[in-house]
């Protein structure tokens, strides 16, 4: 019943338009079938405006619909959203849920994302599986968080190249990327007459390039016999310079209104007359965009020609003698039923477009294709601030990651204009002091880290034990400190992969070869020989690490106790509890014959170093805590100095172990 009910009110609309017998709703159909969208927009809105009557409902939601979809066409968002939302008032969505869709569209254009989603979900009512509305909603969600988390791009209006009418398209060239060529209607253009397709005036192609200073200069016409009265743009190169690939819209008032690719040819300064490409002999079809691949085999470009994927699409053409003639569609990951323009191929695996199909900002957004081993393509949204609600398309690099596009953000007229893009490297460094034991710096220390990306550096530490390594995200490090009367100390570690600056820290406390290494940390019960289990993770931590990154080595394991108690006690207790440290390394993998274990009892009071001084400024540097010496310190202090000689340490003996 309800299908009934939209046939008869289809009818009705139909028999209304039919009846109306106006010359100019006649002259709107033919410059819509022409594909002159800005002529016949203004043609149906005078149709729209006469029509006051109720009877006339049906036929002004019919009118409203062509109005906007023309708008839609040539990127009037605005003025699209309002002639839909008429269409809707009218009640033509009944007769054409694409009402809902286009709507939706426009609205998401604007960056009215919670109108865009009602509607996307009344299209989708519909029709449930359109990848366009579904990649529409999610766009609509995922643009909110990427302008609250921009990337790292920045993101400047170009003005140099900019006039007061739209400049797009914009191109580089030369091994020094010293050109611009720029598509422009600016008032210095050759035609003069407005484009029947967008309303501006005919395009014209210019070109930027940079003084002995390395300046831009103003854009100036291109030399040769390039320009004319009708549109000309949206270039590209041969390999070698020699030949610019371009659209160029056709001329022929019997055939649709659209586009072609033609090919000029360079002599000297000047550009030859362009001579049309033959790619494929429908003519009703429009071809454009071109863009040429590093290699020169292939010329990708834009079209609506049958066997795509609905509205434009990106194909490609071989010009290679191999491959020269072979027409391929990029397929279903790159085009979506919606349309693919303005493509820019880096390099052999990667390929830049603008979308308005694939999930995005609103409007046309560029997005970065990679193709993996396996010939497949990964389509990723370049996000913001590289995107926005309006149209982003026309992309060229320079140096590294840095370039020109073009965009009709923020311009109430819908002038699109040139802007700057720079994304600055990210910094990732790891910087450090090389020490010894007693935080004295070792300036002839050298420094290597090897990263698992193949990189490897090296670095005499500075006089006061400094260093820097400039590194790379998500890498894996192994770091290894080393000088001459001095342990090698090891760090690991990885970089992250957040794409931000970053600047790691790490210090190499190294311990001497010729003198006792404190180990921090080392404790036992009370008058036993018992490790405590915190003393055994210190253990693992330093003196087994140290061991591993030494295999050479053999050392003496020492432990010392205060003078209280007997002297026979003493010795016997601290050579018990050495031996309970070597036990331990010997059962974590460390061979027996490289530690040695001794009790010294109270025979060796510690000597205060500079370290300890700092830590403990009742003492000077040079103070021996013997027995004598602390008898003549206060009982706080005396209470400390026993602390401060009850140590456990270690010595190198050797360092040829296993080496003949």
């Amino acid at each position: 019943m309800k299908r009934y009910i939209l046939f008869i009110a289809s009818l009705i609309v139909l028999l209304i338009v039919t009846s109306c017998g106006s010359a100019k709703l006649s002259v709107a159909n033919e410059q819509y079938e022409r594909g002159e969208y800005y002529v016949a927009a203004q043609t149906y809105r005078k149709v729209y405006n006469k029509m006051r009557k109720k009877s006339e409902r049906p036929m002004r939601g019919h009118i409203a619909y062509m109005m906007g979809d023309c708008y839609r066409r040539i990127n009037m968002s605005a003025r699209a959203s309002a002639a839909f939302n008429n269409a809707v008032r009218y009640k033509y969505a009944e007769t054409d849920s694409m009402t809902f869709l286009y709507l939706a569209q426009s609205q998401h254009a604007e960056g009215k994302y919670k109108d865009a989603i009602k509607n996307y979900e009344l299209f989708l009512e519909k029709n449930p599986h359109s990848r366009v509305a579904h990649n529409g909603l999610i766009g609509c969600v995922e643009a909110v968080k990427w302008k609250d988390n921009p990337t790292r791009y920045v993101v400047k209006r170009a003005d140099l190249f900019n006039s007061r009418r739209s400049d797009c398209s914009p191109m580089l060239q030369g091994e020094e990327f010293d050109q611009l060529y720029i598509t422009t209607s600016t008032d210095k253009a050759v035609g003069e007459k407005k484009s029947a397709i967008t309303g501006t005036k005919n395009f014209d192609i210019f070109l930027s390039k940079k003084n002995e200073k390395g300046e831009w200069m103003k854009p100036e016409p291109i030399e040769g016999e390039i320009n004319t009265e009708a549109d000309e743009g949206m270039v590209s190169f041969s390999p070698d310079g020699s030949t610019m690939y371009l659209s160029k819209a056709r001329q022929d008032a019997n055939k649709n209104a659209g586009a072609e690719i033609y090919t000029s040819t360079r002599s000297g300064a000047q550009w030859s007359a362009p001579t049309k490409l033959e790619i494929i002999a429908d003519t009703i079809s429009s071809l454009a965009h071109p863009a040429v691949s590093p290699d020169g085999l292939y010329l990708y470009f834009t079209s609506d020609m049958p066997g795509g994927y609905g509205g434009k699409d990106i194909w490609r053409v071989g010009l290679g003698s191999n491959t020269e003639g072979t027409l391929e569609n990029l397929g279903e990951k790159i085009n979506t039923p919606a349309d693919e323009m303005f493509p820019y191929v880096r390099t052999d695996s990667m390929l830049y477009f603008s979308s308005d199909g694939h999930p995005g900002m609103g409007g046309l957004d560029i997005f970065v294709a990679t193709l993996d081993s396996l010939g497949n393509w990964h389509v990723e949204n370049m996000k913001h601030p590289m995107n926005s609600t309006g149209d982003d398309f026309g992309i060229t690099f320079g140096v590294e990651e840095s370039g020109y596009f073009s965009s009709n953000r923020k311009d109430g007229r819908g002038f699109d204009k040139i802007y700057s893009f720079e994304k600055p490297s990210v910094r990732v460094s790891i910087s450090g002091m090389v020490l010894d034991k007693d935080d004295e710096p070792i300036p002839d220390a050298i420094i290597r880290i090897v990263g698992d990306d193949g990189s490897n550096q090296k670095e005499v530490a500075r006089k006061d034990g400094s260093f820097k390594f400039s590194l790379n995200r998500g890498v894996r490090y192994v770091m290894m400190a080393g000088c001459r009367g001095y342990l090698n100390g090891k760090q690991e570690f990885e970089s992250d992969t957040t794409e931000a600056d970053a600047e790691y820290v790490v210090d190499f406390i190294l311990a001497s070869v010729t003198k006792p290494v404190i180990l921090e940390n080392i404790f036992y019960d009370f008058d036993k020989a018992t490790l405590r289990p915190e003393s055994e993770a210190a253990l693992d931590s330093e003196l087994i690490t140290i061991l591993n990154d030494n295999p050479n080595i053999t050392i003496e394991l020492a432990s010392h106790t205060d003078f209280r108690g007997r002297d026979a006690y003493n010795q016997e207790l601290s050579q018990r509890r050495a031996q309970s440290v070597v036990d331990y390394l010997i059962a974590n993998g460390i061979a027996p014959e490289r530690v040695k274990a001794v009790g010294y009892g109270e025979t060796v009071p510690k000597t205060i170093t500079k370290k300890l001084a700092s830590l403990y400024p009742q003492f000077k540097e040079g103070d021996v805590l013997s027995e004598e010496f602390i008898l003549t310190l206060s009982e706080e202090d005396q209470e400390t100095a026993h602390q401060i000689n009850r140590r456990t340490e270690f010595q190198v003996l050797s360092i040829t172990y296993n080496l003949y």
